[in-house]
């Protein structure tokens, strides 16, 4: 069983940057991804992570902007937030598997734990 624990959102302006950290409790994660949800809006894929942290899908809209890496002695996954823009506003989702995702990694239902979510807010 994981549980995790986010922190990093807040409050910023168009162009800032934000950090998200997730750090999971008892075995080391497997995958981890990132998933957003604007008002209104189905939840999105925004990044995902191998165990080795090579594999690292980004959705479109963020390639080049975020970056995604982990820490598998800290058992914990960050994802950078640069140049942000005003549509990043949503609240953001950490989500762990011990499965080994490979195609299916950008998709919410492949994830067995999710964190409670932390708003980032960007204004313009």
């Amino acid at each position: 069983q994981v549980q995790l624990r986010e922190s990093g959102g807040g409050l910023v302006q168009a162009g800032d940057s934000l950090r998200l950290s997730c750090a999971a409790s008892g075995r080391t994660v497997t995958t981890y991804g990132w998933f957003r949800q604007a008002p209104g809006k189905e939840r999105e894929f925004v990044a995902g992570a191998s165990w080795s942290g090579l594999k690292t899908p980004y959705a479109d809209s963020v390639k080049g902007r975020f970056t995604i890496s982990r820490d598998n002695v800290k058992n914990t996954v960050y994802l950078q937030m640069n140049s942000l823009k005003p549509e990043d506003t949503a609240v953001y989702y950490c989500a762990a598997t011990y499965k080994n995702l490979d195609y299916s990694i950008g998709e919410a239902s492949s994830y067995d734990y999710w964190g409670q979510g932390t708003q980032v807010t960007v204004s313009s």
